[in-house]
Parts: C-alpha cells; sequence; structure tokens
C-alpha cells in the first residue's frame, strides 16, 4: 500500500500534475518537479470552505460537456460511500480517493487527453496553431490551456497554475518532438488535479450578514450546475459569475429558470431520483435464474430506465403533482419488461408509452418492477425490506437494523406448506417483542405488494394459497398497492421527504434546519406539488449559498494525495 500524506489543496493539485504525469513521460526535470512541489495555487483572497467528489455520473457528464459526446471515459471508478439515512450528494463531501483509485482515474486521464488532441479532434480546441508541430510553443499552449483549465477547474486558471500547465506541455513537446503531445501530458495533468475531481466551494464575505460568508460566484455556478444539471457550469453560467449575476436575486432567478427550462434539466432530475431512490442497489441486484427464468441482463438494464421514464414523464414533461407519482398508472415499456409484464410491445426496439389496467394493482414507482426487485432477495419476495425502503426513502424514517441474533429460518423456508404466504411466516416476527418494534412500521406497508414477487412479476398466490394483500399506514387501513400509492400520496410525510431531500441535494448535507424545510413544503404545497417549482426555490433562496458557521471553523481543507 503506497503511504499516504496529507498537504493543503493547491499544493495536491500541482504535485499530482508533475509527479503522476511527468513519472511517465521521458521528461522529468527536476526544476519541474521543484516548481510543482513548491506551488501554492490556492486563489488570492479566497477561502476554501468545502470539497464535493465528483461522481461517475457527474465525471461522465464534464467531460462529455466539454469534449464532446465522443471521447470515451474507460475505467473504474471507486464508489462514493453514502452515509446513513443521507444522499450519496452529501457522503461526497467527505469522499477520499485512494491510491488505487488515483492509478485509475490517472488512466482514464491519459487516455481522455490522448483523445482530445489526436489528429481527430485537437483543431476543436487549438484557437492557434503552433510555429513547429514539432517543438513547444508556449504562446499556443497557453491560449488552449487557459479555456479549458476554466472550464475544468470551474473557475479562471491563476497565473502560477496556467504556467505550470504550460511548463508541462513544453517538457512534454521536446523528448516526444510533438506540440499536440505536450498539450495531452498538460490535459491529463488537469485531470487528476484535486481543482478538477472535486468541487472546491469558496466563500466571500456576505454583505447581507456582518461576519457571515456566502459562496463566491464560482461556487455559486457550480452548485447551480451539479444541482441542475448535474455537470459542470458552461462558459455562459461561468461568465454570468464573473459578472456577478448570481449574486444579484433577480439575475439569479432569471439564470436558474433558463436552466430549468432547458433541456439539460432532465439529466439533473435523473441524477436527484437516482440518488434518493438508491439507483446504485441495481449495480449489484443478482437473482437465482431457476426460480426467476425472464430475469437477464436486458430486464435488469431496463428497470431503473423504467422507472426514470416513469418520474419524468409525471413531473417533467407534464410538469405534474409530485403526489401522483405514487397513483399515475402511466408508464413506459420495451421489449424485454413485456415478457416480465406479460403484456404486449409494439416496437422490437426502444421504449413506448403503457398505461397499466385497473384491475393489474400497479399504480406509481411502487408498481414498477424495478422497486420491487430491489427490495426483494434473490430467491424471493420481501415485504419487509420494501416496506423499509417506503419508510426510509420515500417518507425520510429511519428503520433500525435488526439484532444479529435474529432467527431467519421461518421467513426464508418458502416451501414450507404449513406457512405458504409471507405474511403468515412474517407473523413469528410480529410477535416476537424483540422484532415486533420494526416490524410493524414496515410489514404493514410491505404486505400490500406480495401480489409481485421477487422481480417484481404479478401472481396470485404463493404455495397455492391466496395472498392477503391488506394493510395500513398511519391508522388508514388499505387493500393492495394501488391503496398503498393512494396512502403514500395522502401522507405529508412524502411531500415533506422530497422536500428535505431536494434541499441536502442542492448543499450536500443534510438540513437541520427544520423551520426552513417546512417553510419549503409550505411553497410546495401552494405551487400545487410541482417539484419544478420547489427546484427552482432551493436553486434561487440565499439560504442555499449560505456558508455553515462549522466550515468556517474548520480551517484548511485538505486532501490525501500520494507520495
Amino acid at each position: 500500500m503506497t503511504p499516504l500524506r496529507t498537504v493543503p489543496l493547491g499544493i495536491a493539485a500541482a504535485a499530482l500534475a508533475a509527479t503522476v504525469w511527468l513519472a511517465g513521460t521521458a521528461s522529468t526535470s527536476s526544476p519541474v518537479h521543484a516548481e510543482a512541489n513548491s506551488a501554492q495555487t490556492l486563489l488570492p483572497g479566497a477561502q476554501v470552505v468545502g470539497m464535493r467528489r465528483l461522481t461517475e455520473a457527474q465525471y461522465r457528464n464534464t467531460i462529455a460537456d466539454i469534449f464532446g459526446s465522443d471521447i470515451r471515459v474507460a475505467g473504474r471508478f471507486e464508489p462514493i460511500v453514502r452515509p446513513a439515512h443521507q444522499l450519496i450528494a452529501s457522503g461526497a463531501r467527505s469522499a477520499a480517493i485512494s491510491p488505487s483509485g488515483l492509478e485509475q482515474l490517472d488512466a482514464m486521464g491519459r487516455d481522455i487527453a490522448r483523445q482530445v488532441f489526436d489528429e481527430h479532434h485537437r483543431n476543436q480546441f487549438m484557437p492557434c496553431q503552433p510555429a513547429d508541430p514539432a517543438a513547444a510553443d508556449a504562446d499556443c499552449a497557453r491560449r488552449t490551456l487557459a479555456p479549458l483549465g476554466r472550464l475544468l477547474f470551474r473557475r479562471p486558471l491563476t497565473e502560477q497554475e496556467l504556467a505550470l500547465y504550460v511548463r508541462i506541455a513544453n517538457e512534454g513537446a521536446a523528448p516526444t518532438k510533438s506540440f499536440a503531445k505536450g498539450l495531452e501530458l498538460a490535459l491529463g495533468s488537469m485531470l487528476v488535479s484535486p481543482w478538477f475531481l472535486y468541487v472546491v466551494e469558496t466563500a466571500e464575505p456576505d454583505p447581507a450578514h456582518s461576519g457571515a460568508m456566502r459562496l463566491d460566484g464560482t461556487s455559486r455556478a457550480a452548485r447551480l450546475s451539479f444541482m441542475l444539471w448535474n455537470s459542470t457550469p458552461n462558459a455562459a453560467l461561468l461568465d454570468a459569475a464573473a459578472a456577478g449575476k448570481l449574486n444579484d436575486q433577480a439575475e439569479l432567478t432569471a439564470v436558474v429558470h433558463h436552466m430549468v427550462g432547458s433541456p439539460r434539466f432532465e439529466q439533473g432530475l435523473r441524477a436527484f431520483f437516482a440518488d434518493m431512490l438508491l439507483f446504485e442497489k441495481f449495480d449489484e441486484l443478482a437473482k437465482d435464474p431457476v426460480i426467476y427464468p425472464y430475469f437477464n441482463q436486458d430486464v435488469l438494464q431496463a428497470l431503473p430506465e423504467q422507472m426514470l421514464r416513469t418520474i419524468t414523464t409525471q413531473l417533467l414533461d407534464g410538469d405534474g403533482d409530485y403526489r401522483e407519482l405514487f397513483t399515475t398508472r402511466k408508464t413506459w415499456m420495451n421489449r424485454p419488461l413485456g415478457a416480465l409484464y406479460k403484456v404486449p410491445v409494439s416496437k422490437s426496439q426502444g421504449w413506448v408509452p403503457y398505461e397499466f389496467s385497473a384491475e393489474s394493482d400497479r399504480s406509481g414507482l411502487l408498481g414498477l418492477a424495478g422497486f420491487l426487485a430491489m427490495y426483494s432477495h434473490s430467491g424471493r419476495s420481501s415485504p419487509t425490506l420494501r416496506g423499509r425502503a417506503i419508510r426510509e426513502l420515500l417518507l425520510c424514517q429511519p428503520v433500525p437494523n435488526p439484532p444479529g441474533n435474529v432467527n431467519f429460518t421461518a421467513v426464508q423456508d418458502t416451501a414450507n406448506k404449513a406457512m405458504p404466504t409471507a405474511r403468515i411466516r412474517l407473523d413469528a416476527h410480529t410477535t416476537d417483542p424483540v422484532c415486533a418494534g420494526c416490524h410493524k412500521i414496515t410489514d404493514p406497508i410491505g404486505l400490500p405488494l406480495e401480489r409481485f414477487d421477487g422481480i417484481g412479476a404479478f401472481r396470485a398466490s404463493e404455495n397455492d394459497a391466496p395472498i392477503d394483500v391488506s394493510g395500513a399506514m398511519d391508522d388508514a387501513a388499505f387493500t393492495g398497492a394501488d391503496g398503498l400509492g393512494k396512502a403514500i400520496a395522502a401522507s405529508p410525510d412524502a411531500t415533506m421527504c422530497v422536500t428535505s431531500r431536494t434541499l441536502e441535494y442542492a448543499t450536500g448535507r443534510p438540513s437541520e434546519n427544520g423551520e426552513l424545510v417546512e417553510q419549503l413544503e409550505s411553497r410546495f404545497a401552494s405551487d400545487g406539488y410541482r417539484l419544478r417549482r420547489l427546484i427552482e426555490t432551493v436553486a434561487t433562496m440565499p439560504q442555499t449559498y449560505e456558508i455553515p458557521a462549522e466550515d468556517l471553523k474548520a480551517g484548511t481543507t485538505l486532501v490525501a494525495t500520494r507520495r
């Protein structure tokens, strides 16, 4: 294991640029190493108040937006650990990069830089031509790297940073006899800089509150862009930040309204729900092929897409009421899912709109196979997992983990004819005082989904026994998935939950200001529970850009790098 050392952010950026990249080139001259390791690239007068590591999707979106969708991103990304009962957006604030993870990012950066400056792409990014293509040209390198650095670092490069990257380009061009190869090395060094791999937030004094700090313009631009588009701010947004428009309430409102009206907003909305609904679980979802022969890779890939299409159709295309996400029968279908749902699909490829019948007992997200399969075991359904997911993800009500000595034998024995249904098998836990506390809040809302097996396929019975799909939530009794969806839609906890998640997603931390969340939820209600309006409200309110006192007391931001 390579030892780690902790260094200030600015030194880390320069040190990585030189030591990781020039170590693999023909030139490893000591002057460059000395300059890199002594460089102080922190912005003059800026106070670093936070860092958020890019997610895999944000990394990929950023590369595509800056360099084009034909630039391949090949490699493995270390997952960001999700804090208990929080979003990955919150976990990104404390996410580190291990030595092996940095090696992967190094390899990806090299490959991306090679593609960007190959003969097919380089002219898109070079505003000039070198005097000699086989030699260094500091002026042309500067003119090429400055705008790319601004987009990658989400702020203008300092003169010291730009000089460093031009020096790397010059040092790389000499031994390789290629100006383009030098640019490739410089770009690659940018792609392993913490200024790129992390969204580094810097603050300025808040004129409205003496002694307080707020995010500065470029950090506001980044927060807006990753919240609304799940990608890096483009040149127009960075220009608006530089002009001070993001600090003016009227200008900020206009910018946000434009961004929410952009087709790119769908990408941001998808990312939000993928985080809120724990879509990373699809990466490890597996089913017993003997029990579920219809479950294959085509079905697995279609499950999250069906959920996201249902969400965006309801909330974005139709600008609908968030609560109807749990009652709508409208969804999308493709050929692989048609076999699972046992419905005809006219097109052999692609997606078609579909509406479930009233007799199907499928309504909203909870009636989709993606949710039902994700919260089941590999060989059987699980009312407890489904009920817990509803409590934690949709109502923001944490459920304790089971004790370590719980006996699951009865629940797992699905072939026992004496206990043919999950409801009967779960009675052992609901009557056990040790288990009853949790099962009484999960099972009554999970059992109504028992008409759907471990992959979400419909079944009328289990082990030839009829399935009881009665349930209850908040003292209200109902039947089946339809009744459950209506109960969630009527619950104030559901709208309060998505309100708090929206604020957490924007700021990268769970809100401890209950009064603010309640005010936002009240505004959400007055806007007809239109999620688009809630997101606009969060994106434009001053509290989204305020710096918590604990961040100001944290001191110098540190990152771990290889030595």
